[in-house]
């Protein structure tokens, strides 16, 4: 949904949800290092690398919402991991990256209810050892704020866990409500768990007590501490809070909008200690900048917008090597079904369908996105580094089918206009339940700014749209995901229609591509409130049942009752990195990143 970035991804995870890059840049530098950690690995070889992405917004390890842009999921990650990391090789039980997890494979119980987990050893950054208690704060935490937790789903983790027990200091269990599927109570669950310091963290002010995290006040007590001190980015580089880190980096520097500085953890005793002794994450505001940027060598891993692919032999001869970054994701575009003028249109099923028609995703691809992105067809992704084509899709690109559809139910087109509905009423040629006569096709589509493809598909949308009399007022904003929050039903002061944060993706999924967290009815990415009975069932079918028939009929039946408009679905970014630099690739379709593996030749 995680993106989804300056995208929902929320993150996803992933995220679902997505990485942000951009970027200025000093090139390479050299500083002091030699330090050692327990493993015996050098904690940094003396060497700064600067990468281009957006400046993270969030610290802290419980997600909140309009806080799950792949950036801040990427940040979080280098300081504190989360108890699993995954891999989509294939080779791996539950997809689970043995090596790198905090964790062991979780055993599970022949009923399939009990998960049993044995953490690794390991230490917080100031000697004291990471254990299961810093497992049960972060339960504690979320189970008694869950509402504020924006992975948080009704019926899903952890409303769907009947006991957590500590058997020991390095084991525990959790025991589910019915058996899931393996690979979605793993994947897409225990996923969000992360270890946090219980020792330094279970307080409720910064000069206060260790406190009983286990306490529900106690736990809504710290949680607000917390969680008031996220919302102070200016501090985050001071706050003693943040020091206390499990992960492979350390936070040194902090600019609000600006630069960040992380530094190799000398007292990290994990499989993948840091080779370089600094990471620099640089923003820009648009592509323009970061390119001219990356052309005059001045950032060690950049990118190549889609509009200037042309120049990669150059970019290439610069030193450089470019690798697209294929995400295992898709991008679309919500409607806002609760929106109390919109919303009635767009609980007409041919509505939807006459819009996804107007999108010419196969050409939108080649030419604006210079075939670094390929169709959407549906909720589940292709595999990465697919060239996709709308053939077999649900929906192609048919002008004529959309006018048609239009007609039948009752608007009058105006391409010189707006669109208007000639025939309001629930009757066959009627325009539907909730749309008065007069009602126009006219729509605010809130759109990111900074991308310079992103602005050329919008701007073609609203052409071709146009034709048909439907009205696209595009407003471009840097955080597309903040402005576009779930409205409640027909909240008058509900501003958006249509919103789009897929420059880079839409949404990351986790290795399970379940549509819980995005398309089941209060589902906390679920941004423009789709919700369907059938669509929750067949949802929810996927998530107990290892039969692959499960996922197949959960995206047939999404693919066509359009939750979103589907949209082409960009790589991530195509990565330009300075070529003595090993271990970027092959780049995490999950949006995974970890200059921890990466050296300098």
């Amino acid at each position: 949904m995680t993106r989804a970035s300056r995208r929902a991804s929320i993150v996803a995870t992933v995220a679902g949800v997505a990485l942000l890059l951009s970027a200025c840049g000093s090139g390479s530098s050299s500083t002091p290092s030699g330090a050692t950690n327990p493993s015996g690995s050098a904690a940094g070889d003396g060497s700064t690398v600067t990468v281009a992405m957006d400046t993270p917004t969030w610290i802290f390890p419980i997600s909140a919402p309009g806080k799950t842009q792949g950036e801040n999921g990427i940040f979080i990650e280098m300081l504190y991991p989360s108890m699993y990391s995954f891999t989509l090789d294939g080779e791996h039980a539950y997809n689970i990256d043995e090596k790198r997890s905090i964790a062991n494979i979780p055993e599970i119980s022949d009923d399939g209810l009990t998960y049993t987990i044995t953490l690794k050893d390991r230490t917080w950054s100031d000697g004291e050892k990471l254990t299961t208690k810093d497992i049960d704060f972060w339960y504690n935490l979320v189970l008694n704020n869950k509402a504020d937790w924006a992975s948080y789903r009704e019926g899903g983790f952890p409303d769907n866990v009947t006991s957590f027990e500590i058997v020991d200091d390095k084991t525990f269990t959790i025991t589910t409500t019915e058996p899931f599927s393996g690979g979605y109570f793993v994947g897409n669950q225990l996923n969000s768990v992360r270890p946090m310091p219980a020792h330094a963290w279970a307080k409720t002010s910064d000069d206060g007590e260790i406190v009983d995290f286990t306490d529900p006040q106690n736990a809504k007590d710290i949680y607000a501490y917390l969680r008031s001190a996220a919302e102070d980015p200016a501090n985050y580089a001071s706050n003693a809070l943040w020091q206390t880190v499990s992960g492979p980096w350390k936070l040194t520097s902090y600019t609000p909008s600006g630069e960040v500085e992380l530094a190799a953890n000398d007292s990290y005793d994990g499989t993948d200690p840091a080779t370089f002794s600094h990471v620099i994450y640089k923003p820009f505001t648009s592509d323009d900048a970061e390119f001219n940027t990356l052309r005059a060598g001045g950032i060690d891993y950049g990118y190549i917008p889609a509009g200037n692919i042309s120049q990669r032999d150059y970019i290439e001869g610069q030193g450089y090597t470019v690798s697209p970054w294929y995400g295992w994701s898709i991008t679309y575009m919500p409607f806002n079904f609760n929106h109390p003028k919109s919303g009635p249109i767009f609980a007409q099923k041919y509505v939807r369908q006459a819009m996804q028609q107007l999108i010419d995703q196969e050409t939108i691809s080649k030419v604006i996105w210079k075939g670094m992105a390929a169709p959407t067809c549906g909720p589940v992704p292709q595999e990465p580094g697919a060239a996709g084509t709308t053939e077999g899709c649900a929906y192609s690109f048919n002008p004529d089918a959309a006018r048609k559809l239009l007609e039948d139910h009752g608007w009058a087109i105006n391409p010189d206009g707006v669109t208007t509905c000639e025939k309001p009423g629930t009757g066959a040629g009627q325009c539907g339940e909730g749309i008065e006569a007069g009602a126009e096709m006219r729509f605010t589509l809130i759109s990111q700014s900074g991308f310079t493809a992103t602005h050329d598909m919008m701007a073609e949308l609203k052409s071709q749209f146009g034709k048909l009399g439907i009205v696209l007022e595009i407003q471009e904003v840097p955080d597309s995901v903040a402005v576009s929050q779930v409205c409640k039903k027909d909240d008058p002061n509900c501003e958006w229609d249509l919103s789009f944060f897929g420059s880079e993706g839409s949404w990351y999924y986790p290795p399970f591509a379940s549509g819980q967290r995005l398309f089941a009815t209060g589902a906390p990415v679920n941004l423009g409130a789709y919700s369907n009975p059938e669509a929750d069932k067949l949802i929810d079918a996927t998530l107990v049942s290892s039969d692959e028939s499960a996922m197949k009929d959960y995206n047939d039946f999404l693919a066509e009752d359009l939750p979103v408009l589907w949209m082409p679905n960009p790589v991530n970014r195509v990565s330009a990195y300075k070529s003595d630099i090993s271990g970027i690739d092959p780049q995490d379709p999950m949006l995974g990143m970890y200059p921890q593996d990466w050296t300098r030749k």
